[in-house]
């Protein structure tokens, strides 16, 4: 894609899809947020540090969605799903859980190139900047 106003808007609809994941599955931790915390810790994994992990898909899917702190948001939550991948889904043995690892490596990939070129002219990043 040569032309700005595309890229600008093939970025616009990528942040948004890739944004919105985040958002209703920080939205849910919070709902069910007694059943998350007892599969976090049947994974090993401490329950305390689901607060952290709603925030950082919370206010991370939100960053992204409007574009505003764009690169610092997107590799977190590049290092996030890197992160799940490894410590929640990685199970040889499971073919579920190895598509749920494999999406979880392929979104931490759109984020390390979204962290890389930037939010695009139809963000906050850019109205910020160019104020």
């Amino acid at each position: 894609m040569k032309h700005p106003m595309l890229c600008d808007t093939s970025k616009l609809i990528g942040r948004v899809l890739m944004s919105l994941l985040f958002i209703f599955a920080g939205w849910n931790k919070i709902g069910g947020y007694e059943m998350t915390e007892a599969f976090l810790v049947s994974m090993g994994i401490p329950g305390l540090v689901l607060p952290l992990v709603i925030v950082v898909e919370l206010v991370g899917g939100l960053a992204v969605l409007l574009g505003l702190f764009t690169r610092i948001a997107a590799f977190i939550l590049f290092l996030f799903c890197f992160a799940a991948a490894g410590l929640v889904h990685l199970s040889p043995g499971d073919a579920v859980e190895m598509t749920s690892f494999m999406k979880n490596i392929t979104i931490a990939g759109g984020f390390l190139i979204l962290a890389c070129a930037g939010a695009g002219r139809f963000s906050l990043d850019h109205w910020i900047r160019d104020k």
